[in-house]
């Protein structure tokens, strides 16, 4: 059967192969072009059942080759015979059509009974009825793949004894007609093509009937069938198929292996106009390919982009542009789609929250921690969804920001500086200089950007965030040191001493025996021990019995002695292993949309909560362990992470005057930043092949986010601007697709909802 491309029943005869480019056998088209030269050729037959249309076929045979009365009774009771079909059901619901349909019995293909029938598409699939066939009782699925408007085309091909010379007939009837259970599925039919002929040619004849099929499936041999009036045309429309034939030498392929199907499809238009191969300049596809950029033009050529000459003018358009978009915002979201692609990018924002709040407080001693980055997210992202021109646009804290955050706070410290002071002028200052770029329209620069400039800052972005991880993994060696010298027939080497500067008082240890020795004391000192070995005593046993663990021993002002002090477990290996763990698992969870196991709607639920779902996982599996792996700093009321500062940060008081003018230095590096990191993510979301409706607003954008520096500075939240990796997410779970598709064909892809 084919729709667009061909599926076979494999062997065994259970279940359709995947879909598939037919490769046909060059000499079977030949063959295919005498049939259609010397056979009945029958153009708009107005006929109403599958009876009148084999009786006109049988009666339309050339003079030359008219058959015997006998003959044609004999092909036309072997014609009108009850077909059966590839089942393609559950078992229930054969069962429940074998209880109510006298469709019973085996298919014979080939074996002298009903020929095959190959349901083609016109872009469709199968549908006939001889005499009236009775209509399948049960929806059959295979019919939810058939695009809207499809008619049907039958083949049916096969070698009887009674024949000397081979029968074809190939009929267009004048208008579709439903003719039962002829077909898989219940379409009118427009097209059958009919090869009957004596045995030991039955290989030929299937591949005939392939090769018609393939014919039928083609969009330009469609319109020639369609609209021919002689038999001459459809040999016309035949070779100009066998013009852009391309023919595979045997022996270097193997013609068993099914070729899949391409993710992208040549039009019929562009394959019209496109020039022949022999045509084509040289030059390892440069012209083709500059031909192709002229058509396409810039992606962001257009008129978000085009400069007013007026103060804010730029910004005035976006707005213009905006406002009648705006109810649609909210009514547009109301579909059920919308309601996963919330919760989907919730989660990711807040595994991205979590991240870059971890690293934030790291670089900057908990002044800005994973609370800070949890409310500037949430803050920042209402705000901006409101108010932006491209509500798609996800606001997050990305790579540069961090790495310039980290610089700061080590330039506050070396030079006695109030970091959050500082960076409150810095801020103010990137919100002026951002109004000033908004005022004067610079975002219309952003039209020189170039692909590999897009692409370059991604990667930057990206690589920042991969160092920063792997260099806090690398860190953890030095907390929590890998036991290289560690031994189990060494445990009783182990020994740990806790010396106090108070009077000598024995004292237990982390379940080991210690004692305190104190310079002067006369009494004994004893060395600790694993407890399950025997302690090795001074002349007297500890008499202690109290515990006294690490943490009381050093707040006492004593300090630990021996070679059991620096044991701990391995806690940096169960890191690693956890870090690899969660990268891994997230990778293969994320392609699981294209593996073959469960239907898609599992498959996609599955991809768009892999992150979560790897971090959920490896985070169970290190509560069940129960080490005392290194955990996020996240306070359990509403204050800061770091208890020395406030939720308002003063302009004045901890720094010299002079430092609101000196920031305006480091201001404008952030500005720059700000406008490529922005603008660049602004540029990728807005290109041509998402299909926006609504249109870009670059000036809005940059003026929302140049107003939401002033209230993060002021506050002392993380500073926010388009992170490129989650907008793209975001725009991937609302794309609309269309509903109905031909196996082995992709989705249509409608736009962005």
């Amino acid at each position: 059967r084919w729709i667009k491309f061909e599926e076979k029943v494999e062997e065994g005869g259970e279940r359709w192969s995947a879909p598939h480019i037919p490769a046909l056998p060059l000499h079977s088209l030949f063959q295919l072009r005498t049939c259609l030269q010397k056979g009945t050729v029958l153009l708009d037959l107005d006929a109403s059942s599958f009876k009148e249309i084999i009786d006109q076929a049988l009666l339309g045979h050339p003079e030359e080759a008219e058959l015997q009365p006998q003959l044609r009774e004999h092909l036309a009771a072997l014609l009108l015979r009850q077909p059966q079909h590839q089942p393609t059901r559950s078992l229930l619901q054969l069962l429940a059509e074998l209880s109510s349909s006298p469709c019973r019995g085996r298919l014979d293909t080939w074996q002298g009974g009903w020929p095959q029938g190959c349901p083609t598409g016109h872009p469709s699939s199968t549908a006939t009825s001889p005499g009236q066939y009775p209509r399948w009782p049960l929806r059959n699925r295979f019919k939810r793949k058939v695009p809207p408007g499809a008619e049907a085309a039958h083949v049916a091909v096969g070698e009887v004894e009674f024949l000397e010379k081979p029968f074809t007939a190939f009929i267009r009837l004048r208008r579709g007609v439903a003719l039962g259970s002829l077909a898989e599925v219940a379409l009118p039919s427009r097209f059958i093509f009919i090869l009957l002929g004596p045995r030991a040619k039955v290989k030929a004849y299937h591949e005939v009937g392939r090769a018609m099929a393939t014919l039928l499936t083609d969009e330009l041999f469609q319109r020639v069938a369609w609209k021919a009036e002689h038999r001459e045309d459809l040999i016309t429309g035949m070779e100009a198929f066998l013009d852009e034939l391309t023919v595979l030498p045997p022996g270097k392929w193997d013609p068993n292996v099914h070729i899949p199907p391409p993710s992208c499809l040549l039009s019929a238009h562009r394959r019209t106009t496109a020039p022949m191969p022999s045509r084509q300049p040289h030059g390892n596809g440069d012209m083709t390919a500059a031909t192709d950029r002229a058509g396409l033009g810039h992606s962001c050529s257009r008129e978000e982009l085009e400069r007013t000459g007026r103060l804010f003018g730029g910004l005035l358009q976006d707005i213009r542009r905006k406002a009648p978009w705006y109810g649609s915002d909210f009514s547009d979201a109301l579909h059920p789609q919308c309601l996963s692609a919330v919760l989907y990018i919730y989660l990711a924002t807040v595994t991205n929250a979590i991240t870059f709040g971890g690293m934030l407080g790291d670089a900057t001693a908990n002044m800005q921690g994973v609370l800070e980055s949890f409310l500037g997210t949430a803050f920042a992202g209402f705000i901006f969804c409101l108010f932006s021109g491209q509500p798609l646009t996800i606001l997050s804290s990305t790579g540069p920001m961090l790495v310039f955050e980290r610089l700061l706070f080590s330039f506050s410290q070396d030079h006695g500086l109030d970091y959050l002071e500082f960076r409150l002028w810095i801020g103010l200052w990137v919100a002026f200089f951002g109004v000033v770029l908004v005022a004067t329209e610079a975002s219309h620069l952003v039209r020189y950007f170039t692909r590999f400039t897009e692409e370059g800052f991604c990667a930057l972005i990206s690589l920042i965030f991969i160092y920063d991880s792997l260099k806090k993994m690398l860190s953890l060696a030095d907390t929590f040191p890998i036991n290289w010298q560690y031994r189990l027939d060494n445990v009783t080497s182990n020994s740990c001493i806790c010396n106090l500067s108070n009077p000598c008082e024995p004292k237990q240890l982390w379940g080991w025996y210690s004692s305190c020795s104190r310079a002067g004391c006369g009494g004994p000192v004893v060395s600790v021990h694993d407890p399950s070995s025997s302690p090795v005593l001074s002349p007297q046993p500890p008499t202690a019995t109290a515990g006294l663990s690490r943490t009381q021993c050093l707040s006492q002002g004593g300090h630990l002695l021996g070679p059991g002090c620096q044991y701990v477990p391995d806690v940096t290996l169960i890191s690693f292993l956890l870090f690899g763990g969660t990268f891994l698992s997230c990778t293969m969870l994320k392609d699981f949309r294209s593996s073959c196991y469960f239907p898609t709607g599992v498959r996609k639920l599955v991809s768009d909560f892999a992150i979560i779902l790897a971090i959920l996982a490896s985070c169970a599996i290190d509560a069940a362990l129960g080490l005392e792996t290194p955990k996020l700093l996240v306070p359990s009321e509403l204050k800061p992470t770091n208890p020395a500062r406030g939720w308002i940060i003063l302009p004045f008081g901890a720094n010299p005057w002079w430092v609101c003018l000196v920031s305006a230095l480091p201001a404008v590096l952030v500005t720059i930043l700000i406008f490529m990191d922005q603008q660049i993510t602004a540029v990728i979301l807005n290109r041509r092949e998402y299909k926006l409706q609504k249109g870009a607003g670059f000036h809005l954008d940059l003026l929302c986010v140049s107003l939401l520096m002033v209230v993060t500075s002021i506050t002392g939240l993380p500073w926010y601007v388009s992170a490129t990796v989650i907008s793209l997410a975001h725009m991937e779970s609302l794309r609309k697709e269309s509903a109905s598709s031909a196996p082995g064909e992709h989705p249509e892809f409608l736009g962005i909802r």
